[in-house]
C-alpha cells in the first residue's frame, strides 16, 4: 500500500491524523483486503477510499496449492503488466514462512535457476516487495487457513542486494512497530555472494539473519555456473564474512545445491569443509543442503538433483569434518514454488 499518498489523501480531505492508525492497523496487522471492511471508518470515507486507491500494487493472477497443502504459490501482476511470483510455505505445523521477490528477474543468471533464465527486467518498489506479505496476510485470513505467520525470507525472485535501496526500505517497513512489526530476526536476506551487499547489510540490519547461496568450494567449479564468482570470488566472500561476524556475532547459513555427479563428490565435500574452515568462526556457519529442483524437462543442461543416498553421504562426510550441516527439507517442487523454480509463470 502506497503510504505517502494515503497520508496526502487524508490531509487533502481533512481528516484527523488518528484516521492513518486505524487504516494501518487493519491493513497492516488485521489484514483486512479492502477499505470498504475497515468498520472502524465512515461509510463515506470507505466508499472514497475504495475509489481513490488500492491497498495492493498488483493484481493477483492465480494461485497453486501443494496436494499437502504446505505450500503455496502465488502469481502477481504488476501495474506495468510484470509478472512475479511469492510462496508461502509451512514447513512447521501452524506456522507460515513468505518468500518474496525483489526484482522482475534476475542479473545473476546462475545455471541451475529458473528465474536466472528469465534475465532482468526492473526492481521491485518498496511497496511492490512488502505488499506480498500483505496479500498472504489477506489470503490466510479470507480462507480461514490455520497457523501463525512467522518469517519471512528474500529468497524469491531477483537478487536483494542488486535492488538494495528498495530492499532496506522495504526491511524498514517490516519491522516498523505502526506498520507490519515483524522482527529483525524473523526476518532472512539470501544473496549470491555480494561482498559489498553481506558488509552493507551488516551495518543496517544486525539483526536480520544472512544466507549466502554457495553452491560450490572451488572457484573453478562456482565460475562455472555463477557468473558472481567471477567479481565476487570464494576470497572475497571469505573477507566479507569475517567482516560481518566482527559486526554482528550472527549466524550464517552456506546454502549447497546438491547437482548429481557435479558438486556431491567426496572431495567436493572435503574442499567444502575445508573452505568453511578457513573463514573461521566454525560456530557461526551453517550448512543447509538442498536436493536441486528441476526447472525444465528435461533438465535444463543436464543437471539432475542428487540421489538422496549421495545427499546423505554428502552431509556424514561434512559432519566428519565437524561442519555444522542440515538436509533441507524442500516445499513446493510440486506447484514449481521451491527454490531456484520461480520464473513469473
Amino acid at each position: 500500500m502506497d503510504i505517502k499518498k494515503l497520508e496526502q489523501f487524508l490531509k487533502d480531505n481533512n481528516q484527523p491524523k488518528f484516521r492513518m492508525g486505524q487504516i494501518k492497523k487493519a491493513v497492516f496487522q488485521d489484514g483486512v483486503p479492502s477499505f470498504s471492511d475497515i468498520t472502524t471508518l465512515s461509510k463515506d470515507l470507505r466508499e472514497t477510499l475504495e475509489k481513490e486507491m488500492k491497498i495492493l500494487s498488483f493484481d493477483v493472477e492465480k494461485v497453486l496449492i501443494a496436494k499437502n497443502k504446505q505450500s503455496m504459490k502465488a502469481l502477481l501482476r504488476l501495474e506495468d503488466g510484470s509478472l512475479i511470483e511469492t510462496v508461502l510455505i509451512s514447513p512447521i505445523s501452524d506456522s507460515w514462512s513468505a518468500c518474496i521477490s525483489c526484482q522482475v528477474g534476475c542479473q545473476m543468471g546462475c545455471r541451475f535457476c529458473a528465474t536466472g533464465k528469465m534475465g532482468f527486467k526492473r526492481n521491485l518498489i518498496a511497496e511492490e516487495i512488502t505488499d506480498q506479505i500483505l496479500f498472504w496476510k489477506q489470503y490466510l485470513k479470507n480462507n480461514n487457513i490455520p497457523g501463525s505467520f512467522s518469517n519471512i525470507v528474500y529468497m524469491g525472485m531477483g537478487e536483494p542486494f542488486n535492488n538494495w535501496d528498495e530492499v532496506s526500505l522495504s526491511i524498514r517497513n517490516l519491522i516498523d512497530p505502526d506498520l507490519f512489526g515483524f522482527g529483525s530476526r524473523s526476518i532472512s536476506v539470501s544473496t549470491a555472494g555480494i561482498a559489498e551487499g553481506i558488509e552493507r547489510m551488516a551495518q543496517e540490519f544486525p539483526q536480520v539473519n544472512l544466507a549466502i547461496s554457495l553452491h560450490f568450494a572451488t572457484d573453478e567449479k562456482r565460475g562455472d555456473f555463477m557468473p558472481i564468482n567471477k567479481k565476487d570470488n570464494l576470497e572475497s566472500l571469505r573477507m566479507a564474512l569475517r567482516k560481518y561476524f566482527e559486526l554482528t556475532k550472527r549466524k550464517v547459513f552456506l546454502e549447497y545445491v546438491m547437482l548429481e555427479g557435479t558438486n556431491d563428490s567426496p572431495n567436493d565435500a572435503f574442499n567444502l569443509a575445508k573452505y568453511i574452515k578457513s573463514i573461521g568462526k566454525l560456530q557461526l556457519l551453517h550448512v543447509n543442503l538442498i536436493r536441486y529442483n528441476t526447472t525444465s524437462d528435461p533438465p535444463a543442461g543436464g543437471l539432475t538433483p542428487s540421489s538422496r543416498i549421495r545427499t546423505e553421504r554428502f552431509r556424514a562426510e561434512l559432519e566428519r569434518y565437524g561442519i555444522p550441516v542440515t538436509i533441507r527439507k524442500s516445499l513446493g517442487e510440486e506447484i514449481q514454488g521451491a527454490c531456484g523454480q520461480l520464473a513469473g509463470e
